[in-house]
């Protein structure tokens, strides 16, 4: 029986792969290999949770939260996440929103931007900010220069929020370009709505930051593989984590190392149904080797396709192959569906 004849069931039946059916976890230790080493689109993500932290005011959070990026100067971090609003939560003064709220680069803003400079790195600096005589509750993007890329205004604040001035930013969310690829950000709340989750997707973003003051579990996980994203979580209390785009967990901070974790993001990678994409996996297999790594999650019946090749690129071997994405086989699906409707 030919290939192009084969059943799903009979497939299924007759073939057995031999694949990894699981991502690993990264140790803590790991040690990141020099930039010109890595992957053309490997991306060491940093990020910090202020979990079990109590300091007299803001600018002592900030400065307990800068010795805690200081961790992450021996991996060559490409980007930082800090937890929403961090450098007045978990304090003992009291602050008025409308007193702290950043127009421009603050006390805050600054602070941080100056680590971004000094060691070259993206960061994600998330304060309150006033825009237009309105106070919101932003997330500020910080560049390897130290010089501010742009700001997502929290879109979902919660009740209580809005009771202490707080007001609702836009509904359609930036994505951001950086030199390693697009990314979005949605802020704590923006979690119980799927609008902002979408737009980020549609719009081409390939990893979404989270900075949050609760660590949302298995919610921030079903995120990760609903929208076929990496996420990256920043909070105040229990967990900060890295999900895969599979909603896995690539590192996570721990009661042995609460504070921070960090850990690489291949972002040259893709989702696959794995039906009918699995009937050319074995010819894969056989001509790229270790250079592709596929791994199937056979309940789910989808399939991660990576490249481990700086050569070689997973669009290329989509191509060869005749294999469609995901999204690129549901939207040709759906469009099939509405011809026989």
């Amino acid at each position: 029986m030919g290939k192009k004849n084969l059943s799903r069931r009979n497939f299924m039946g007759q073939t057995a792969l031999g694949i990894g059916a699981g991502l690993f976890t990264l140790p803590k230790t790991i040690t990141p290999r020099p930039r010109f080493e890595r992957l053309p689109r490997e991306v060491w993500v940093g990020t910090v949770s202020t979990a079990g932290l109590r300091m007299a005011d803001a600018e002592s959070m900030v400065q307990r939260v800068l010795e805690i990026m200081e961790s992450f100067i021996p991996y060559e971090p490409d980007i930082i996440c800090l937890p929403e609003c961090f450098a007045y939560s978990n304090v003992r003064r009291r602050y008025r929103i409308g007193d702290v709220a950043e127009a421009g680069p603050g006390p805050v803003i600054s602070a941080i931007a100056a680590f971004a400079k000094a060691h070259q790195c993206y960061v994600i600096c998330p304060t309150y900010s006033r825009f237009e005589e309105q106070d919101y509750i932003a997330a500020v993007l910080i560049d390897r220069k130290g010089a501010v890329k742009g700001e997502y205004r929290k879109a979902r604040p919660a009740k209580s929020e809005m009771e202490t001035g707080v007001r609702p930013g836009p509904l359609d969310p930036p994505v951001f370009e950086t030199d390693f690829g697009k990314i979005g950000i949605q802020i704590c709340f923006d979690i119980k709505w799927s609008d902002g989750w979408e737009k980020l997707k549609a719009a081409g973003a390939e990893i979404i930051f989270w900075p949050s003051a609760y660590a949302g579990g298995q919610e921030l996980n079903a995120r990760a593989w609903r929208h076929q994203l990496h996420v990256v979580s920043s909070t105040q209390k229990d967990t900060s984590k890295i999900c895969d785009v599979t909603g896995q967990v690539i590192a996570q901070t721990n009661r042995w190392q609460p504070h921070w974790t960090c850990a690489p993001i291949n972002l040259e990678k893709t989702f696959l149904l794995s039906w009918p994409a699995v009937k050319v996996f074995p010819d894969i297999q056989k001509k790229y080797g270790r250079r592709i790594k596929l791994t199937i999650f056979a309940e789910e019946e989808w399939t991660v396709m990576e490249s481990l090749d700086p050569d070689l690129k997973v669009a290329d071997v989509l191509a060869e192959f005749d294999l469609q994405t995901r999204q690129a086989l549901l939207a040709s699906t759906e469009e099939m569906q509405k011809r026989y409707r």
